[in-house]
C-alpha cells in the first residue's frame, strides 16, 4: 500500500523536492488529511465501473484517494509547475490521467467521449480552487454533462448559498441554478487546520446528486435563470421592481409582469428570495412569450 501523499510530512517532502511554493492567484490549499480524504471519495460512492473528474488535483492528494477507488480518474490541472510532481506522486496509479488545462476553457465534453465513454457512472470529486468554484460548478452544469453528480470541497459562505432555502438570506440565484440541475447538501464541514497553507475562510464538502426529473418543467431553462437572475438583483426590492429593471424593455412592459406574476398566483410585492423554484419556473414560462 503506498504512503499516503496527504500528511502534513509528505506533503512538505514533496514541495520541498520540487522547491513548489504556493500561487495565490490560483487559490492553491493543499489537503493534508488523509482521514478528510477518505470521507470526501465515500460519499461519491465510487466502484471499479465509476470513472471520477478532479480539478485542481495539486500534488495529487485526492487524486490517489479517487484512483484507488474509482476506475479511472481524469484530472485537470492548469498550473504547469504541477505536471512534474503529479507525474511522479501518481506513478504507482496507472488509472489516473491529468489534462494541462483550465477546466473553465477546457471542452469537457469532448474529453468526456474520448476518455470516459465506456463508464456510465461519472462523478466530479474535487477541492475546487475557492475563487472560482460558482463558474467551475455552473460550467459543469450547463454544459449538461452526463454526470450521476459532485461531491466537492468549497468556501463554507458558497456552500450555504448552493444549499440554501427560499426565504433565507443565502437563497438567490445561484441556489436556483443548482437545485434545478441537483439535490444539494452539505456533507462535512472541514476545519481550517487540515489544508497547507490554511485559507482564512471555512470550508464545507457538499453532495450535489443529478434529480431524476427537474422539480419544474419550463419552456426555456436559459430564461428561467435570466428570471431568477433578475429578480435578486436588487435584494430588498420587490419583485416586480427587480423584473421591471432586469428584463428586455421591462419598464414598457410593465403591465404584462404584472399580469403575468398575477396569473401565475404571485403577488408582486414579494421579494425574489421567497419565491420556490416551481414559483420561478411557472412566472418564467408565463413571461417567456413577452420577451421573445
Amino acid at each position: 500500500m503506498q504512503k499516503d501523499i496527504a500528511t502534513p510530512v509528505r506533503t512538505q517532502e514533496i514541495l520541498k523536492k520540487y522547491g513548489f511554493s504556493f500561487k495565490k492567484s490560483l487559490g492553491q490549499n493543499f489537503l493534508i488529511d488523509p482521514n478528510i480524504l477518505r470521507n470526501i471519495v465515500a460519499h461519491a460512492e465510487l466502484t471499479k465501473d465509476s470513472a471520477a473528474i478532479e480539478i485542481g488535483p495539486g500534488i495529487g492528494a485526492l487524486t490517489e484517494h479517487l484512483a484507488r477507488a474509482a476506475g479511472k480518474v481524469v484530472a485537470f490541472e492548469i498550473d504547469q509547475r504541477l505536471l512534474p510532481v503529479l507525474a511522479d506522486t501518481l506513478s504507482p496509479y496507472d488509472n489516473v490521467e491529468v489534462v494541462h488545462s483550465d477546466i473553465l476553457e477546457a471542452d469537457v465534453k469532448q474529453i468526456f467521449a474520448d476518455k470516459l465513454e465506456s463508464y456510465k457512472d461519472v462523478m466530479v470529486v474535487a477541492n475546487l480552487p475557492y475563487y472560482v468554484t460558482t463558474p467551475i460548478l455552473l460550467k459543469l452544469l450547463m454544459d449538461r454533462l452526463p454526470i450521476r453528480g459532485m461531491v466537492v470541497m468549497m468556501q463554507k459562505e458558497v456552500a450555504d448559498r448552493i444549499t440554501a432555502k427560499p426565504g433565507t438570506k443565502a437563497y438567490g440565484s445561484l441556489s436556483i441554478a443548482i437545485q434545478y440541475y441537483m439535490k444539494a447538501e452539505v456533507a462535512m464541514i472541514v476545519p481550517k487546520a487540515v489544508f497547507m497553507p490554511q485559507p482564512n475562510v471555512e470550508s464545507a464538502v457538499i453532495k450535489l446528486t443529478r434529480h431524476e426529473e427537474p422539480p419544474v418543467h419550463v419552456i426555456d431553462e436559459d430564461f428561467l435563470f435570466k428570471v431568477s437572475r433578475g429578480s435578486f438583483v436588487q435584494r430588498r426590492k420587490t419583485i416586480i421592481n427587480n423584473l421591471q429593471s432586469s428584463l428586455p424593455n421591462g419598464k414598457q412592459k410593465k403591465e404584462l409582469i404584472l399580469q403575468s406574476l398575477e396569473k401565475v398566483g404571485i403577488n408582486p410585492t414579494r421579494r425574489g428570495e421567497t419565491l420556490t423554484i416551481e414559483e420561478f419556473g411557472r412566472l418564467a414560462d408565463e413571461l417567456y412569450p413577452h420577451f421573445h
